[in-house]
């Protein structure tokens, strides 16, 4: 489907896009995410419906646009919230030739690397509702729209958006860059594994980890980490601490929230020990799902690693 061709044409007829080939209909969405009484109730929004003054993207894109919905794609999500952090590569996969103030006509694109060559999906804006809740990704902000137009592009890519419940991390992120990715297994990491992270941050690869256990039953430790799911990387540090250095982790939850409770944590007693200057910089405070947490713990905690780099 060409972009501009179908805008021009339904601009010019004075109509909003309908995607024939994604339809709003139960069989874009797939059987088993719900109860056929549930799938029966869904509704097809589009942005212009929901908001008086919706936008693509407000005040930048970032991670903490983003709140998983009712979909289990965690995976794709995470890569995601490592994409917003490396702004050329978002952009190629989101591209700023579209929105809601100039030429709107329901229809949007995006890019993914499949096979070998950026492929452009075409989508209408109509996103699927249950009970008057978002099915899909929903945006912190309520008039910014680009996560669950994105995640409707990917969901459209892979066939539904029940397709998307389950994955891995590596996948995505090769599909938002192009790039080469490479696996640590935490359970036998490599020795230089802090080495490995800082490097990886510092040359801006995209990073993200994952849990041991079953996506599909989420479970919530005492901790704060919940699993079979998947985080994002969004920094590595090594800081001054008592007589010597620490590594430590940021960590991002795509759920927006639930985040650990242990040492590094938001409130844990460690950061007492640091000198303000790294504190005021490194810590913010927030219920967002991002944490801190330190390169041990993260061993014990998490079972992969993932990198991503658009050059070997």
């Amino acid at each position: 489907q060409d972009f501009k061709e179908l805008r021009a044409s339904c601009l010019s007829k004075g109509l909003l896009f309908e995607d024939a080939t994604f339809p709003a209909h139960v069989s874009s969405i797939g059987p088993t995410v719900l109860s056929e009484e549930k799938l029966r109730q869904i509704q097809w929004k589009r942005p212009t419906e929901l908001e008086k003054h919706p936008y693509l993207i407000k005040d930048g894109a970032s991670r903490f646009d983003i709140m998983q919905g009712k979909i289990g794609d965690c995976w794709m999500l995470a890569a995601l919230g490592s994409l917003t952090l490396r702004k050329h590569f978002l952009e190629n996969v989101l591209p700023r030739d579209q929105g809601f103030q100039d030429n709107y006509a329901g229809i949007f694109h995006f890019r993914f690397w499949q096979y070998g060559e950026w492929v452009d999906v075409v989508i209408d804006d109509r996103l699927p509702f249950l009970n008057g809740r978002y099915l899909s990704v929903h945006p912190r902000t309520s008039n910014e729209f680009w996560p669950s137009l994105l995640e409707k592009a990917y969901a459209k890519l892979w066939g539904s958006y029940q397709n998307l419940s389950g994955g891995y991390i590596s996948d995505a992120l090769v599909d938002f860059t192009g790039g080469i990715q490479v696996q640590f297994s935490l359970k036998d990491p490599p020795p230089d594994l802090e080495e490995i992270l800082k490097a990886a941050d510092k040359s801006r690869c995209l990073m993200g980890c994952s849990t041991s256990g079953q996506s599909t039953r989420n479970i919530e430790l005492k901790n704060g980490i919940v699993q079979g799911h998947a985080y994002t990387i969004t920094g590595a540090e090594k800081i001054p601490y008592k007589n010597g250095w620490k590594h430590i982790i940021r960590i991002w939850n795509p759920w927006g929230r639930e985040e650990w409770k242990g040492p590094w944590s938001d409130n844990s007693p460690q950061w007492d020990r640091v000198d303000p200057k790294y504190r005021e910089t490194l810590l913010k405070n927030k219920e967002d799902g991002e944490f801190w947490m330190s390169c041990e713990n993260f061993k014990e905690q998490f079972s992969w690693l993932y990198i991503c780099n658009n050059t070997p």
